[in-house]
């Protein structure tokens, strides 16, 4: 098994709110991708002592730690077990319940001799690659079917959408939000490599459309997980006063690639 990570802040000077990961049980059967992308709060309060990186760091490594030695633990059980251990670090200081509470979007994969179990929840992206070449992205696409209009301000979001019904979901503090991931099984020969992403990779697909999912996925096959992220950085550069392509988006964001090949 070969995997390559690259994870990368958006800005030098603020910290990066991803989180990525790669498990492999001591075993030698089987492993796991995880990738979370720290969901970068508006100006004022969230309810919380702690910071988004605090958040990810811990939600990571419970993940990390339950998808590797749960192997009887399906991986919304998983994530709902990690939720709720995070959430109890900080119960007792933080207000839990306030729309912002630190949160992130989850892309989560493990295999066994037998099946590649797969899990996204909000806007990360896991891309599965057969053996012929056939790229299969998986998305959970709530949030981006939202119209435009209902994305007006991040008073209208929090209010009506942010881990509501009709809106979209990420892992914040409620551990029921795993029943709400697009989950699946598939057999482990049908998988020959996956590609793991947060949104600031997915952006060269996503928002400036230089080639569709099997694109980018033979690009990271091809060039690198930093040969992505590099061209990214590019683009986002050239549209950095223009923004046709970025429009209110930040410039530059939090981008992580992890590629692994079965």
């Amino acid at each position: 098994m070969r995997t390559e990570l690259v994870s990368e802040p958006g800005d030098a000077n603020r910290p990066n709110e991803d989180f990525a990961g790669v498990g492999l049980p001591a075993s030698g059967q089987g492993g796991c991708v995880i990738v979370l992308d720290g969901v970068t709060p508006p100006r004022g309060g969230t309810g919380c002592l702690h910071s988004v990186p605090w958040f990810t760091a811990r939600l990571g490594g419970a993940l990390t730690e339950l998808t590797v030695s749960g192997r009887d633990l399906t991986l919304p059980e998983i994530l709902s077990r990690a939720i709720a251990r995070t959430a109890e670090a900080h119960a007792d200081t933080c207000d839990l319940s306030h729309p912002r509470t630190p949160q992130a979007t989850v892309a989560l994969a493990r295999w066994s001799a037998e099946t590649v179990e797969y899990l996204v929840l909000s806007d990360s992206a896991l891309l599965l690659t057969a053996p012929d070449g056939t790229v299969t992205p998986v998305l959970d696409d709530r949030l981006a079917r939202l119209p435009r209009t209902a994305l007006a301000t991040e008073a209208l979001v929090d209010a009506d959408l942010r881990n509501k019904e009709g809106g979209f979901f990420t892992a914040a503090a409620d551990p029921a939000v795993s029943a709400r991931a697009v989950t699946g099984t598939v057999p482990r020969t049908g998988v020959r490599a996956l590609v793991a992403l947060t949104d600031g990779a997915t952006r060269w697909t996503e928002t400036f459309h230089e080639g569709d999912w099997t694109a980018l996925f033979d690009l990271v096959a091809k060039d690198g997980a930093r040969s992505l992220v590099e061209r990214v950085r590019e683009l986002e550069t050239a549209d950095s006063e223009e923004r046709a392509f970025l429009r209110r988006s930040k410039t530059h964001d939090d981008a992580t690639v992890v590629y692994a090949e079965l």
